[in-house]
């Protein structure tokens, strides 16, 4: 049975708190999972990988190829239904046209003692991109994580995908074909985060990796953090839905579900100020989860992780939703704006009744790789920026170090760094 909670309760504040922190722990069994899995690829390459990909994925990559055949991307595409092909397309250009928006200047200037300073944006060298291949298959994942490098002009564009049995969605290489991407290796899991961190004989390491995965993906994500740039530490999804009476339950069940499904340990929120309305809707959920074939899945998540707050007033939930900093956020009452200009902690809001978080997953445009487990409070969802790097510009000239060259010199004598000092004096002699 979903937990409600109600804001008046004594021991609200307690509740409130355990649901804080509960999403952030780390199983400990994974995390020594994951090392011995990065060590085995570091130590035995190619092989390793063989071996992993056999015992996850039963598949033998030694005997059938680790890399996809780029005709058998063409002929994927090819067949994918025109319906849905079209439908790829049309996302694909609207994911596209929001993140050339995103490109960012370069800046150059003199200031008053005709110093140069500026910066310089430059794409990354080279990214690796992970889909899920495993419980479901993503190529909206595809578009969000290829597109942006595309835009952004990465050369060096990878993609891995977990291939269970040997099999692979059609709709994901479609995908891929779309947003240009010629290189997919039949890997996943944990091991191929480290493939493409510390690289192999067959899959060349990348500057930076991008894409969810599951709890292995995400570990092996955080302890390769540094030898290879990483896009986030993605946990479960996550919703929160703050929605007045006025809605259809229907809508709001549905949307609720729609996070669900994604996994067990997905969490769905919502947060009312009628208790009535706030039962409409968990008795249209459990309507809605008899009639889905993910039904197994979104029930375990939304009987162990789904969650019912009632509020006196709707203005409550903005601290709420600071404080939770979900992944989604929608806000389904009357004037959205008079709450979504109070809450900063949020990786999207989606605005109003008609605008459920699912048309953010597939066409709106913005980038569905949002921040989890309350990293909303200090980190962006996915953007052309991750995809790129920005290097400063600075150039004196005799005058302009004269100038500003004693209070540097200063400053490092009083940090006990005389090297510095002696540097800038040597071009101060005798001025």
């Amino acid at each position: 049975m979903v937990k409600i909670l109600s804001i008046k309760d004594s021991n609200f504040e307690k509740q409130f708190k355990i649901l804080l922190t509960n999403r952030n722990n780390l199983d400990t069994k994974v995390v020594k999972d994951v090392s011995k899995i990065i060590m085995e690829v570091e130590s035995k390459g190619d092989e390793a990988l063989k071996n992993f990909t056999l015992k996850y994925d039963n598949f033998d990559i030694e005997s059938n190829g680790i890399e996809i055949n780029p005709k058998d991307i063409e002929s994927a595409y090819k067949k994918c239904e025109a319906g849905l092909r079209k439908s790829l397309h049309k996302a694909a250009e609207r994911i596209a046209d929001f993140h050339k928006k995103q490109i960012p200047e370069d800046i150059e200037y003199y200031d008053k003692h005709k110093i140069l300073l500026g910066s310089r944006w430059s794409p990354l060298d080279s990214v690796g991109l992970y889909v899920p291949g495993g419980t479901a298959a993503y190529p909206s994942s595809v578009l969000m994580l290829a597109i942006p490098a595309a835009v952004a002009k990465i050369k060096e564009i990878y993609m891995c995908v977990p291939c269970p049995n040997g099999l692979i969605n059609p709709t994901v290489l479609a995908a891929a074909k779309i947003a240009g991407i010629t290189k997919i290796y039949k890997v996943g899991g944990a091991q191929a985060i480290a493939a493409m961190a510390l690289g192999t004989k067959l899959i060349s390491p990348v500057n930076k990796i991008f894409g969810p995965g599951n709890s292995w993906v995400s570990e092996a994500k955080r302890q390769l953090f540094g030898r290879v740039g990483v896009d986030m530490i993605a946990g479960p999804s996550e919703i929160m839905v703050i929605a007045d009476q006025k809605n259809d339950p229907r809508w709001i069940a549905a949307d609720l579900v729609s996070q669900a499904e994604h996994d067990v340990f997905s969490q769905s929120i919502l947060i009312t100020d009628d208790k009535n309305y706030a039962n409409k809707v968990i008795s249209n959920v459990d309507s809605i989860l008899e009639n889905i074939p993910r039904s197994d899945i979104a029930r375990e998540s939304w009987e162990n992780n789904g969650l019912v707050i009632i509020v006196e007033a709707l203005k409550q939930a903005e601290k709420l939703a600071n404080d939770l900093a979900p992944e989604h956020l929608e806000l389904a009452i009357e004037k959205p704006e008079s709450l979504s200009n109070n809450i900063t902690n949020a990786g999207a809001i989606f605005l109003g009744r008609y605008t459920p978080e699912a048309i953010g997953d597939y066409v709106a445009g913005p980038n569905h790789v949002l921040p989890t487990s309350r990293s909303a409070r200090f980190s962006s969802g996915l953007s052309t920026l991750d995809y790129m790097k920005r290097t400063s510009i600075i150039k004196c000239d005799e005058t302009s170090i004269n100038q500003l060259g004693p209070t540097a010199i200063i400053l490092a004598e009083s940090e006990g760094l005389k090297a510095h000092a002696i540097s800038l004096e040597l071009r101060n002699q005798g001025k």
